[in-house]
């Protein structure tokens, strides 16, 4: 049983889009299922970004999941980055789920809720091993942008922005 979401950001198709909190076990599920991919592509743990459940808090941050029939398949948070800036964290979509528009119909409910909180810059860091991901963060408007973050000044960190 799904437990009652917050706050459902709206859906797209069959998509559906709540949002919840970070810690909650629906999407500390999809956190280590994106973990796991993540380590599968790069060794180690994954992302050893340091993350707490408080910076995906209102009107801080916000932490969403999809559900695709009833199920949750993806999700995708944000946190301040600075004053009028957030950070896209956490983007994962389930693999059975891969190519239903699950991570662009997260990535725009992520961008509504951040700009609803007065955020007016979106930043991202990403791996050059996910190539599925860097495809769709280009054609959503995201640009290159100069490291930062955790992953600065790691071989293969790849960091985007893009105005909201």
């Amino acid at each position: 049983m799904t437990p009652p979401a917050r706050r459902i950001l709206g859906t797209v198709s069959e998509i559906e889009i709540r949002v919840v909190r970070f810690d909650a076990p629906v999407a500390q599920q999809l956190i280590r299922a994106a973990l796991a991919d993540l380590a599968t592509r790069y060794g180690g743990t994954g992302d050893d970004t340091p993350v707490a459940a408080s910076e995906f808090e209102p009107p801080h941050g916000a932490f969403l999941v999809a559900y695709l029939a009833g199920e949750p398949v993806g999700c995708g948070g944000w946190r301040s980055h600075g004053t009028d800036t957030a950070e896209l964290k956490r983007m994962y979509t389930a693999p059975a789920a891969r190519g239903r528009g699950v991570a662009r119909t997260v990535l725009a409910a992520v961008e509504r809720s951040a700009r609803e909180q007065g955020r007016k810059r979106m930043v991202l860091e990403c791996g050059d091993k996910q190539p599925e991901a860097i495809a769709m963060y280009a054609s959503a408007g995201y640009d290159r942008i100069p490291n930062f973050g955790f992953y600065k000044d790691a071989e293969g960190c790849v960091s985007f922005g893009r105005t909201l």
